[in-house]
């Protein structure tokens, strides 16, 4: 038995996971390496099913489908945050869900995330709740311009999201989040964007990877690397500040905390921009260039088995195939070094992640 009498699971066990996309996939092909199987619930199609053992196709709100569900597996998870609550709270009344539900809704919600996070000491970006056009100009005259208008939920990736500056339409910016409840954010002047990828297990062991700079291009992450180009103390901050949000929120399972990263008076300071209860874009670099990947880790912390190593084995970089990008698998495969990985998507759009590639290089030493 594990802290808290919930059973350890075995290989040959069955984790059921919800959601079809890369993340999934990943999190399964972790699993089988571990001799576990997996068990995916989607309402649509996706690459994880490819290369699971089960796959339920039905709606998250249908119980009948999702009791038969939590039947079949020792332990749920997620590999997106826009899961209903009702999904996770309903399934947790029947097996352990790792994250738990009260991780999951608090980072479904950015007022309500940035007010938790607020709680524990730790830096946001300024915020005001947006519920209106009239809310919307209150809070400009409160926060100043230029500001960033964000719905509460379901934004990822830039969606839901409009820039507002001096003389901007306020009435255009509500309409083009649709005009759903919001936040209005002070713009940060950041100099770089860094995100911590760690976990943490059902004993409370935590365990980090090197701190992560990322740059992204039409609002999606593009490039990753690590170590991160910051000062010691700062990436040991950043990974503090991981894990006192990890501990308040009794969290099982990976999570990512993005954060940008502020020059004040000549020093280097934190402000947490966002946190993502799941496994992370900025940490696919681990598969091919830590210890443990940030999957095997996930799979390893919710099944209540010891955490791996996190360490990391060079010089990383991870760059995202986008779109049109993935038509060069021929000519990475053939890059010594490189480490490509394809998730099985049949059609590449534009903004579509398609698959990665990751190189890793050893740190010169002194002759």
């Amino acid at each position: 038995m594990t802290a808290g009498g919930m059973s350890r699971l075995s290989p040959g066990d069955t984790i059921g996971v919800l959601g079809s996309g890369q993340l999934g996939r990943m999190l399964a092909i972790a699993a089988a390496r571990l001799g576990l199987k997996t068990h995916i619930y989607c309402p649509e199609s996706g690459p994880a099913l490819d290369v699971s053992v089960a796959r339920t196709r039905a709606a998250y709100d249908d119980d009948v489908a999702l009791s038969a569900f939590a039947a079949s597996v020792k332990v749920v998870t997620y590999e997106f945050e826009n899961v209903p609550a009702h999904t996770a709270e309903f399934l947790a009344a029947r097996l352990p869900v790792h994250p738990n539900p009260f991780a999951l809704e608090t980072a479904q919600d950015r007022l309500v995330e940035k007010t938790f996070i607020n709680g524990l000491g730790i830096a946001t970006a300024p915020f005001v709740a947006v519920d209106n056009v009239a809310d919307l100009r209150e809070a400009l005259a409160r926060l100043g311009q230029p500001a960033i208008l964000k719905t509460r939920r379901m934004g990822y990736d830039g969606k839901g999201q409009a820039m507002i500056r001096a003389g901007g339409d306020l009435a255009a910016a509500w309409v083009a989040i649709g005009a759903r409840p919001a936040i209005l954010e002070g713009f940060v002047p950041f100099v770089r964007e860094v995100s911590v990828v760690a976990a943490r297990g059902r004993d409370g062991a935590f365990a980090a990877f090197d701190l992560n700079e990322n740059e992204h291009a039409n609002h999606i992450l593009s490039v990753t690397r690590a170590p991160a180009n910051v000062a010691p103390d700062t990436a040991r901050q950043a990974v503090e500040i991981a894990k006192k949000i990890a501990d308040a929120l009794d969290y099982v399972g990976v999570i990512a905390v993005e954060l940008f990263l502020v020059i004040e008076n000549g020093a280097e300071k934190l402000v947490v921009n966002e946190i993502a209860p799941r496994v992370h874009n900025s940490g696919h670099w681990t598969i091919d260039g830590a210890d443990t990947s940030q999957f095997e880790q996930h799979v390893r912390a919710v099944c209540g088995w010891p955490l791996g190593s996190p360490k990391i084995r060079g010089l990383v970089e991870m760059r995202n195939l986008i779109g049109d990008d993935v038509h060069d698998w021929p000519k990475l495969l053939a890059e010594p070094g490189a480490y490509v990985h394809l998730y099985g998507k049949h059609e590449a759009r534009p903004g579509r992640k398609m698959g990665h590639v990751t190189r890793v290089a050893m740190p010169k030493t002194r002759g």
